[in-house]
């Protein structure tokens, strides 16, 4: 069992690997946006993505779930036919969608408070969807066929191709805001048609009416709960933008984007997880296996939490030749990173909750635990950014992720029943979540040589309490010893 989960560790890596160096690139965007955008128009970018994520979930319908589902249990000679039906159905679809886009692309733009004049955001947003629908079954079949060197190369590709068309774009070309979104799609078109000539060998004439009926019953009951997930991501972005403005936004996004170091933690598990817990399923040690997963996902994020919570504004607040990593325009949003960074923890506890309704094809209470999440974030954002600003949609955000998780232990535990290490978690959660509030009392100044040694000395105290709780037992210590010890 346990060289099952290092096997899951080794995937969970190699996906990592690319998330970890694509997001970072990626992340360079942050203080290149800052530099060069104020934060208005930082909000502008801000507001045009939140309704781009939600749009994707009605491109895709379910169908990279609903086949992976499908590929999983299908006999080898039917895996072929499952990627064209998935496949075509997902372009066909997603042209019809992106042409009405295009062409109602002004009416559109004031729907979404953007001016008339910014209507070509909209048009760059509708092929910038097509070509990542068109990607997803794609590398969706990579994932099922552990391709993962593959898939890790195209999406850090993706990004180091998106990031420096955005050097182009917006320093050459000074194009601001409109640069922004014509590199994702110069950068979307060209990961779409490498990832479609890297799989036609997979094509086939052949559409199954019968097998397409089977895979739209599993995927269309997940559309609603994406959208309801995507609004769990994203719907605070428009609220913040009508109940304050451009400006308070893009600062919003700012410093939530400083959560990237939690969100790429739960993206590279859940990239490796789905494939993982489909596949192994069947094992007669599968539920003790998924109870282990939740211990060691819990110790891997709730580090990250403290470190980052800790040290971050320490890091913005670096001066490098007259620039700072975070223009200090874009600080008084900094108190919201430690909550952010909560949230995407409980992302992860819902991400490992997830087999049991897969597994036991009860896809129809997503929805229903989705849009409670949903709805909460969107009553607790309207109560409370009017009295606490920024800090209200933050709370907001953990306590939406915090209610979902706990609907889907509820559900997933109706059906299959996991007896997760309970003691341990929570041991390990008081652990760093304790620290992060001593270091709140305490107030090191951040920057000064005083408050980073003060920082450093609580991480010390959390790695020596951490040894005492014993997350591994004996024979998974030595399994690990014996690992290492290969591998050396």
């Amino acid at each position: 069992m346990f060289s099952k989960i290092l096997n899951l560790g080794r995937e969970t890596a190699i996906y990592g690997l690319s998330t970890v160096l694509g997001r970072l690139l990626n992340f360079l965007l942050v203080p290149f946006y800052t530099n060069l955008l104020i934060p208005a128009e930082f909000g502008v970018i801000a507001n045009v993505y939140a309704y781009i994520a939600f749009v994707v979930v009605v491109y895709g319908y379910g169908m990279e779930q609903a086949y992976m589902r499908f590929v999983s249990s299908a006999e080898v000679s039917e895996k072929p036919k499952a990627f064209s039906v998935a496949f075509f159905s997902l372009v066909g679809t997603s042209i019809g969608f992106s042409l009405l886009i295009h062409f109602y692309a002004p009416v559109i733009s004031t729907t979404i408070d953007l001016q008339e004049s910014q209507a070509s955001l909209v048009q760059y947003a509708a092929w910038i969807l097509f070509f990542d629908t068109v990607a997803l079954i794609p590398f969706a079949s990579f994932r099922m066929a552990h391709r993962a060197k593959m898939f890790a190369a195209l999406k850090l590709a993706n990004i180091v191709l998106t990031l420096l068309l955005n050097i182009v774009f917006l320093v050459q070309f000074q194009m601001k805001v409109e640069g922004v979104f014509l590199a994702n799609l110069v950068a979307s078109a060209f990961t779409s048609l490498t990832t479609v000539a890297l799989v036609r060998s997979d094509v086939t004439i052949r559409f199954s009416k019968s097998l397409y009926k089977e895979i739209l019953r599993f995927g269309l009951p997940l559309m609603p709960a994406g959208l309801a997930g995507v609004a769990l991501q994203v719907i605070d972005r428009p609220i913040i933008k009508a109940l304050t403005d451009d400006a308070t936004l893009g600062i919003y996004q700012a410093n939530y984007r400083l959560g990237i170091f939690m969100m790429l933690m739960v993206g590279m598990f859940d990239y490796a997880w789905r494939p993982f817990f489909l596949n192994h399923a069947n094992s007669p040690d599968a539920k003790k296996m998924f109870a282990k997963v939740l211990t060691y996902l819990t110790v891997l994020l709730m580090s990250v939490f403290l470190l980052v919570s800790l040290f971050v504004e320490d890091a913005v607040r670096l001066n490098m030749g007259g620039k700072y990593f975070l223009h200090p325009d874009y600080w008084p949003g900094l108190s919201i990173v430690p909550w952010v960074l909560l949230a995407y923890v409980f992302t992860g506890f819902y991400t490992v909750l997830v087999p049991g309704v897969y597994l036991e094809k009860k896809t129809q209470y997503l929805p229903l635990n989705s849009g409670i999440g949903a709805g909460i974030k969107v009553a607790l954002n309207y109560a409370l950014i009017p009295a606490f600003g920024l800090m209200g949609a933050a709370h907001a955000t953990l306590w939406a992720y915090v209610a979902m998780a706990a609907g889907m232990y509820f559900i997933s535990q109706k059906f299959y029943k996991v007896d997760f290490e309970w003691g341990k978690i929570v041991k390990v959660s008081l652990l760093a979540f304790g620290l992060y509030a001593f270091s709140v009392f305490l107030s090191p100044e951040a920057g000064s040589l005083m408050g980073v040694l003060i920082k450093i000395v609580i991480v010390a105290t959390y790695a020596f309490f951490l040894s005492l709780i014993r997350i591994l037992d004996k024979d998974e210590f030595q399994q690990l010893k014996m690992v290492f010890a290969r591998k050396m």
